[in-house]
């Protein structure tokens, strides 16, 4: 299965619905498809400046890493220089807070979406309920 745009945007809605039933900060919010090419993505009024290159950075960690960026932050306490060796070795298109969470199909990774604009607990939060909200699977079933 490859990530439609239609189950993007329905992600998308699932979590921007979520984030303002919590009464979130402005998110901004990207799914990208399991080779990491952007395949939709929002941002809300007020949402900061950078908002977008975290958000992508959470959802490209969580796919070239293979966990969520929540997994990924508490590896990293354990190991910290590979980790920063890590974000040297991409570029710096990887973010280590909560947020970045993989889209699964069947087992299979198809993508991950990446929030960022509150605290990383309530952008994971609203990344899941917006995989849920899509009829997709969350990490933590798998």
């Amino acid at each position: 299965m490859t990530l439609s745009l239609h189950a993007a945007q329905s992600i998308i809605a699932g979590a921007l619905d979520a984030a303002r039933q919590r009464a979130a900060k402005p998110l901004a919010v990207v799914v990208l498809d399991a080779g990491g090419h952007p395949v939709a993505f929002a941002r809300e009024d007020g949402a900061s400046l950078f908002r977008f290159d975290i958000a992508r950075a959470k959802a490209m960690g969580a796919i070239g890493m293979g966990d969520s960026t929540r997994v990924l932050a508490e590896r990293a306490k354990g190991n910290p220089i590979f980790f920063q060796s890590v974000t040297a070795v991409v570029g710096g298109d990887v973010a280590f807070s909560p947020g970045g969470v993989l889209v699964r199909h069947a087992g299979a990774i198809v993508g991950a979406i990446g929030i960022s604009g509150d605290t990383g607990d309530c952008d994971e939060e609203c990344a899941l309920a917006g995989l849920a909200a899509a009829g997709f699977s969350t990490e933590s079933e798998q």
